[in-house]
């Protein structure tokens, strides 16, 4: 259960919890499959590409790979497992393409502005995000919610990602919040939830992607559901 009551501060992850990045992903690779004239299927790479995509973001998370092996091995594994012929250039040039335009998109979850817009006007909002900086700033602004929030920090200014225990510490300290005054709203058990509970943060758990049932914290499967418990 949550205690509302203590809650002053409420931190939101960004990528798949307030910016929908499935949708806004695929919309980036279609206008690249047409600036490229790819003539194989969008709906078939995309099916490869997401779990190949969440595969390296998890091993860029844990520190195995680098922000640069991040951007092409997932378009290198993509093109390999569809036996699509390609070469350095054509990943680079994809690779360059798609961290140009996704920020352009503007897709978010639905009831996304209403639920800020509520939340807002009873506690102080911020991102923990472990997305690239310049990126998430571009996310932000496009798709008009960064008026919403007081800090935004990425895991990239900060030096370590989620659930590293310092991007939290950082986040509070910057947001001069205790603990206990603070709770997190993200999409993934691991970093968001694990990750903010270990230091006495309350936790919602917006299940997203539908990762497998907990009982660590509440899970919630849309935003409006926040109405009604904060």
């Amino acid at each position: 259960m949550i205690n509302s009551h203590k809650v002053q501060h409420i931190f939101f992850d960004l990528d798949h919890t307030l910016w929908d990045f499935e949708k806004n992903s695929g919309a980036t690779f279609k206008s690249i499959f047409e600036e490229l004239n790819f003539d194989f299927s969008l709906e078939v790479f995309l099916d490869f590409y997401n779990p190949i995509n969440h595969y390296y973001w998890k091993q860029y998370r844990e520190n195995m790979i680098s922000e640069v092996e991040l951007r092409y091995l997932r378009l290198e594994k993509t093109f390999e497992a569809m036996k699509v012929s390609f070469t350095p250039s054509l990943l680079e040039r994809v690779a360059e393409l798609y961290i140009q335009q996704l920020s352009t998109h503007t897709e978010l979850f639905e009831d996304t502005i209403s639920v800020l817009e509520y939340l807002s006007s009873k506690y102080t909002l911020h991102i923990i995000t472990n997305g690239f900086e310049h990126v998430q700033q571009r996310k932000l602004e496009n798709s008009g919610i960064a008026r919403f929030f007081k800090t935004v920090l990425t895991a990239e200014k900060i030096g370590v990602k989620k659930p590293h225990p310092t991007i939290f510490l950082s986040a509070m300290k910057t947001a001069e919040v205790l603990p206990e005054h603070a709770m997190m709203i993200g999409d993934s058990l691991e970093a968001d939830i694990q990750g903010a509970l270990k230091l006495g943060m309350q936790a919602i758990h917006f299940n997203s992607h539908k990762e497998a049932y907990h009982e660590e914290c509440l899970i919630i499967d849309q935003l409006s559901d926040l109405t009604n418990l904060l």
